[in-house]
């Protein structure tokens, strides 16, 4: 941390002195100890006193002056910015981890879920100049106590102004949302941000799965597609109400979907059938129940024929808006707020077989937390949308989906 201010105080809230007259002086801020490969961290705290035994260590860090305090009213220390920024920064989901060091508070999950990060409010609070924030990617998901992101203010002394600017800026991106958005604009059941950075909690999904294919219904082929859903959803603590084979007949998908939301199922997955053979007629099904929406492509690979849509529970739609189509449709009352509201139904295509990564991976997360994904968000999955396909796969420790 010291490191970053010169022994010209500037006339900002400090004086330097030379460290060999320092002793019995308060040190204003913490003071780091570097040791290549075996230690990084606080070697004297702010507020220690400093004794004649100190002088030979700081020199040794460096330090041939040091700083002390002499702040106006209109100025704030670091740790007291902070502070007071951090807890802005902080959405639901989010705590701070402990008091400052060496300047800089982290942010830690306080639960398992998906991390949210307003991206553009990020920016503008970083633009400021003296403070910063640096976070996780958006979207992923985290565990509780992760740092998930930290922040301070750069130098040792700054404007209270600036610290209210950034404080504002962290307390405009609450509430942001209208408290329950149109349908079809995204956003699910009157999900409002909480902060800047937020955890949002993953349901545990009941999951109904429809495997589609005249060469699966009818035994030619074992079927390969079951066992690996099976295991992803398990991986987020879900549970499989039900898996139906089906063969290339649309009525018979829609009938099999229909059964298994009867019988619980708040998340409906269907492979196969989703690309531009006669015989494909997944989405058609999918289409036919009624769906609200339906995005049907993504800018993705593996998975550019992925399938997304959402049924209303209580719907007596007979038709769908789907991507570029009119819509067409009438719904029973929606109970605003809930994520009961809505069924998701989430089509994937044949490399959800073979690819141990698709865009079904970096949705799945977002739907569980409950999310909406607008038409508009699967198109943003274009920039990073493309898998490596790497001889050992790190996902997420990798650029895909980011």
């Amino acid at each position: 941390m010291c490191e970053m201010h010169s022994n010209n105080n500037n006339g900002v809230g400090a004086k330097t002195v030379p460290v060999t007259e320092a002793v019995g002086m308060v040190i204003a801020h913490d003071i780091t100890e570097i040791i290549p490969g075996k230690f990084k961290g606080r070697a004297f705290k702010k507020g220690h006193i400093v004794r004649e035994e100190d002088v030979c260590h700081l020199q040794r860090l460096g330090k041939e002056n040091l700083f002390i305090l002499e702040m106006k009213e209109d100025e704030m220390h670091e740790n007291d910015a902070a502070y007071a920024i951090a807890n802005a920064l902080a959405g639901s989901g989010v705590k701070l981890d402990g008091e400052p060091r060496e300047g800089r508070i982290n942010l830690v999950a306080e639960i398992d879920g998906l991390l949210k990060v307003d991206r553009k409010a990020l920016f503008k609070f970083n633009m400021l100049g003296e403070v910063m924030c640096a976070t996780v990617h958006n979207n992923s998901v985290v565990k509780k106590g992760q740092v998930v992101a930290g922040t301070r203010a750069i130098p040792l002394v700054v404007k209270k102004s600036l610290i209210k600017e950034a404080v504002k800026i962290a307390e405009d991106a609450k509430d942001k949302n209208p408290p329950y958005p149109p349908l079809t604009k995204g956003g699910w059941g009157g999900y409002k941000t909480t902060g800047i950075i937020e955890v949002k909690e993953m349901r545990k999904p009941k999951t109904g799965i429809v495997i589609t294919g005249n060469e699966v219904y009818y035994g030619r082929v074992k079927d390969a597609f079951g066992p690996v859903i099976t295991k992803k959803i398990m991986s987020v603590d879900g549970e499989v109400v039900g898996v139906y084979f089906a063969p290339d007949d649309a009525k018979y998908i829609e009938d099999r979907i229909k059964e298994l939301i009867a019988a619980g199922a708040d998340l409906i997955i269907t492979t196969g059938g989703m690309s531009v053979d006669p015989d494909d007629v997944t989405r058609f099904a999918i289409r036919n129940i009624g769906v609200d929406e339906l995005s049907y492509g993504t800018p993705v690979l593996p998975g550019a024929m992925f399938l997304v849509a959402y049924l209303v529970k209580g719907s007596r739609s007979q038709g769908v808006k789907g991507s570029g189509e009119k819509e067409n449709h009438s719904l029973e009352p929606l109970n605003p707020g809930t994520l009961e509201s809505f069924i998701p139904i989430l089509g994937i295509p044949a490399c959800g077989m073979y690819s141990n990564i698709t865009v079904f991976d970096i949705i799945l997360p977002r739907v569980l937390a409950g999310e909406r994904i607008s038409r508009e968000e699967l198109a943003e999955l274009g920039h990073g949308g493309l898998c490596l396909k790497c001889s050992e796969c790190r996902y997420p420790v990798c650029p895909f989906g980011k």
